[in-house]
């Protein structure tokens, strides 16, 4: 069966036991095209970022790179600018032909918490073969904010998918015919194209820059902190605005964006020729997101954006990423924002779910 699998199938995956849990999967774990991956006990303090390498095990690797371990059983800080590894609860058997692909989830990007996947033997990040079998690791680096960490924390997410499902632009095009995928015109290459919105209805806010010195942000503590003691305020009315370097921000896609229910979607880069930034941490869009048949009536696409080298000017309707839409191996029987405490449906300018709305 071709295509991503949703809920359902990985229920049936962790009843087989190609999905290994340590501890029983907690309600909210399974969403409707991935499943969350849970923090461990003990994190690494490691000197630097790193793969296994083909036919080396992470386990193995540690010993190069360990500093000193942590206990994570009480809660602790993991502190911006440092590397941590991190083994997680769940490990994979993967049967052939059935390869996955792990991404942060969406409040881990919008806090600037760079968490990525590694696997025994990989030569990647966040990709996982067909047929792994073996442990997961999250390696996690905050970059603008120290966080407080335990274990069980869901931090990053894992999809998983058989054959090749990814739409062509002419099916893309099709499909959007057939159901508008955004609400305004759909630039398809490769993709549907993402652009930036700093136009945002006449008002001067279009985005927020992360402040340098902040307090630690326990990720367990929802709508509890003050956006002003952690974020800058942007503000505009050219609808361009200049990205420093090094600064990090949360800014808004032009385009309402609806992903029906037989679909899923990743954002991938858009062309790293356009500008030295990175655009979205947090790359799964899932079916139902912002459609209408879950409650939805399309929602923004919320960009993490990093810039590099250079300070480079951002323009209002500048095409800054690409979402890839693939096919789900069957409609989920949940949908994202239909019943299951989705925070981002219909979403517009947003922070993470741990600061106050304003």
């Amino acid at each position: 069966m071709t295509g991503v699998y949703p809920n359902q199938m990985i229920e049936a995956m962790i009843a087989r036991g190609e999905i290994r849990p340590d501890q029983p999967v907690v309600p909210g774990q399974v969403q409707p095209a991935s499943l969350d991956l849970r923090l461990g006990n003990v994190a690494y303090r490691v000197r630097a970022s790193f793969l296994a390498g083909t036919g080396r095990k992470v386990a193995d690797r540690l010993a190069e790179f360990e500093m000193h371990r942590i206990d994570l059983s009480d809660g602790a800080v993991l502190e911006k600018g440092c590397v941590y590894l991190v083994p997680l609860m769940e490990s994979l058997a993967l049967p052939g032909g059935v390869q996955a692909v792990a991404n942060a989830k969406s409040s881990t990007g919008r806090l600037d918490l760079l968490t990525r996947a590694i696997t025994d033997g990989g030569t990647e990040f966040d990709r996982i073969p067909e047929g792994y079998s073996g442990p997961l690791y999250a390696e996690i680096c905050p970059r603008s904010f120290s966080v407080l960490v335990r274990p069980g924390m869901r931090l990053n997410q894992i999809r998983f998918r058989a054959g090749q499902s990814v739409l062509t632009d002419t099916e893309l095009k099709a499909l959007h015919a057939n159901s508008p995928l955004v609400d305004g015109t759909a630039v398809i290459q490769e993709g549907l194209g993402f652009s930036v919105d700093l136009d945002l209805g006449g008002q001067d806010l279009v985005g927020y820059r992360a402040k340098p010195h902040t307090g630690v942000i326990d990720l367990d503590r929802i709508g509890q902190y003050d956006p002003a003691e952690y974020w800058e305020e942007i503000r505009t009315r050219s609808r361009q605005i200049i990205l420093d370097p090094g600064a990090f921000y949360i800014l808004v896609s032009r385009e309402a964006v609806h992903i029906p229910p037989h679909y899923a979607a990743e954002m991938a880069p858009y062309l790293a020729m356009v500008g030295e930034f990175r655009v979205h941490y947090a790359g799964f869009f899932d079916p139902g997101f912002g459609h209408a048949e879950a409650g939805g009536a399309g929602s923004r696409g919320v960009l993490e954006v990093r810039c590099h080298e250079a300070p480079f000017v951002l323009e209002h309707g500048q095409v800054v990423g690409r979402l890839v839409y693939e096919r789900m191996a069957e409609v989920p029987t949940q949908l994202y924002g239909a019943g299951i405490a989705s925070n981002y449906q219909g979403q517009g300018l947003k922070l993470s779910k741990h600061f106050r709305a304003e």
